[in-house]
């Protein structure tokens, strides 16, 4: 099977951009992330883009806040009307417990299941899941019920601040063995550019290059991805996000360069990066076979 990636933009940084007072419409943004070389959009599932991207067939991934069973249905049945197959959960609060937070994860898996749908539990900060610690505690505590492994999203900038690591240790930290096993089969993956100290570092350098930074996050990326394509498990197609905050988010600074202009980017730098780790397993397949 073709390992495919599809690379889908997200509303959120578009936020008042260009400007407050002028902002793009969302057909301007549509038309946009299409030009840009996207496949799909990910939003609420009141987004007026995002159903406009449903009906010009893109790729809809739903995002959302989940915080107690009863509203699970309904909010998972608006992605599935739009044509959603992976649904990214923002789970209960930071001071939700572990024994409060699995019967919700169980619901929400159980739910999406009966509506053909994917949903995948996020790895961020101010939810259940805010700390290496929480995450896999959650994961553990749903293996133990289930015997299955929890669908879970990654957003490593979250951890990687947490415990402000160095970037020459990115992968051995947070592609630890335990996070390779629930990485491996995830359809899903957030990809910030962060360092050890920032959740959101710049793409671009203001002269026409790559910033250090990113160079150095880079490495990382190509792990990561390189752990997904290793999986013999695939779906016939899993997404990534490319993503960067907008300034006054407190991800984006007011130093930082144009965000739109550095997600393009970004995006480009990541399909790079997967036809190379692509490219990589078809010589050695072929090597192989001979």
């Amino acid at each position: 099977m073709e390992k495919t990636l599809r690379y889908i933009a997200t509303q959120w940084p578009m936020h008042d951009y260009p400007t407050a007072k002028k902002p793009w419409s969302p057909e301007r943004l549509l038309a946009e992330i299409q030009k840009a070389g996207f496949d799909g959009f990910t939003a609420r599932a009141q987004s007026k883009t995002l159903h406009l991207a449903s009906k010009a067939g893109m790729t809809i991934v739903g995002n959302v806040d989940i915080g107690n069973k009863a509203e699970v249905r309904k909010k998972l049945t608006e992605f599935r009307d739009l044509g959603a197959l992976y649904i990214n959960i923002q789970l209960c609060d930071h001071d939700t417990p572990t024994e409060k937070a699995l019967p919700i994860a169980m619901h929400v898996m159980e739910e999406g299941a009966k509506l053909g749908l994917r949903p995948q539990i996020e790895f961020h900060r101010d939810t259940c899941t805010e700390t290496p610690e929480k995450g896999y505690a959650l994961a553990a505590a749903y293996k133990k019920a289930t015997g299955e492994i929890m669908p879970m999203n990654f957003d490593y900038s979250h951890l990687a601040i947490i415990k402000q690591l160095n970037y020459t240790v990115f992968s051995k930290r947070l592609l630890e063995p335990k996070g390779r096993e629930i990485l491996a089969p995830s359809p899903m993956l957030h990809l910030r550019p962060f360092n050890g100290s920032h959740c959101q570092i710049p793409i671009t350098d203001g002269r026409g290059g790559l910033s250090l930074e990113f160079k150095q996050w880079l490495p990382f990326c190509e792990d990561a991805l390189t752990v997904w394509y290793k999986d013999k498990n695939w779906d016939s197609y899993r997404v990534v996000v490319p993503e960067q905050g907008p300034v006054g988010s407190g991800y984006g600074l007011s130093c930082f360069p144009d965000v739109w202009e550095d997600i393009v980017v970004l995006n480009n730098e990541i399909k790079k990066v997967w036809k190379r780790i692509s490219s990589k397993g078809k010589t050695t397949k072929a090597k192989a076979k001979r």
